[in-house]
């Protein structure tokens, strides 16, 4: 076969995923997904990649300046060097909110990666990007969830303490099987066998008004909407207890709920065959959160 008969070479431009997105890299704004990653990227192959979300809503991007700092916090425990500050990113965040209509709710993702470098990334080579695009806040509507057969894993097994992409496969097998078996996502184990957290989002229940969260032990990322929602809870008076939780201890609670910063606060409805009800404890966090983002509007509150 010649040259003039060979098939056209594929078109490399990365394909949109619908919503506007917005992308800071190298000095510059670019629209949507541009190619910035090749197959020789350590961050492609040797997973050298942390990143962080923050949300933009209602005029305010609360805890902005703690979820750009973690970010950069991250690319130090993976070996890389930051080359920006949490402020800066914060910064460069506000710039790229101002291309988006005040009302546009946003997800706001400043990452950091390794150009090269054989299985030790190469510091020199840290890369930074800030992505910002479209994406609604989804409903409060209420999720389902069983018990995954997958765990976190240790903190002297995986950089637990940074959010990094490599962690991310084992939660994508847990969301994949929970949906496969006909829920919204799972509740995993940490290594010793006690609740960790949901999937991808933090855990909550409540019993007799008192709020109990499994305690922050190294084998899964200790929220900032997590954080944020246990201090906005104890200076409202509420009892909140941080502890080893036993998968059997849910079945006992009042009601259940989870944090993350893609949907902030949410309830659970239903756990393997047993159904919840949103509680006063999850309506409680999630009203003080969203007074919270109320008076943060254009002020990142870190304390």
């Amino acid at each position: 076969m010649n040259a003039s008969d060979a098939p056209p070479l594929p078109d490399p431009r990365p394909k949109s995923t619908g919503g506007r997105s917005l992308v800071f890299a190298d000095g510059t704004w670019h629209e949507g997904n541009p190619g910035l990653l090749g197959p020789r990227t350590h961050g492609v192959w040797l997973s050298s990649v942390v990143f962080d979300g923050a949300r933009y809503f209602d005029g305010a991007a609360p805890d902005l300046n703690r979820h750009c700092q973690r970010a950069v916090d991250s690319a130090r425990i993976l070996g890389l060097e930051p080359m920006l500050t949490g402020f800066e990113i914060a910064e460069l965040a506000w710039e790229g909110i101002a291309h988006f209509p005040p009302s546009t709710e946003l997800y706001i993702c400043p990452m950091f990666y390794a150009d090269s470098g054989f299985i030790v990334p190469d510091p020199a080579s840290t890369r930074f990007a800030l992505t910002l695009w479209e994406s609604p806040l989804p409903e409060p509507k209420g999720f389902s969830a069983h018990l995954s057969r997958f765990r976190r894993p240790a903190r002297d097994t995986a950089p637990t303490d940074a959010k990094a992409s490599c962690l991310y496969p084992n939660v994508s097998r847990a969301v994949k099987a929970a949906n496969q078996a006909g829920f919204d996502t799972a509740v995993m184990l940490d290594p010793i066998g006690n609740v960790a957290e949901f999937a991808y989002t933090n855990l909550f229940y409540a019993r007799d008004h008192v709020v109990y969260t499994p305690m922050a032990n190294g084998t899964f990322l200790n929220g900032l909407t997590r954080q944020r929602v246990i201090k906005l809870l104890r200076d409202a008076g509420v009892d909140v207890v941080e502890k080893a939780v036993a998968y059997h201890e849910l079945f006992e609670a009042d009601e259940i709920f989870a944090t993350g910063n893609y949907q902030k606060v949410g309830p659970l409805t239903r756990l393997e065959d047993k159904s919840f009800k949103p509680g006063p404890m999850y309506q409680k966090a999630r009203d003080l959160y969203w007074e919270f983002a109320r008076n943060c509007r254009f002020v990142d509150a870190a304390a």
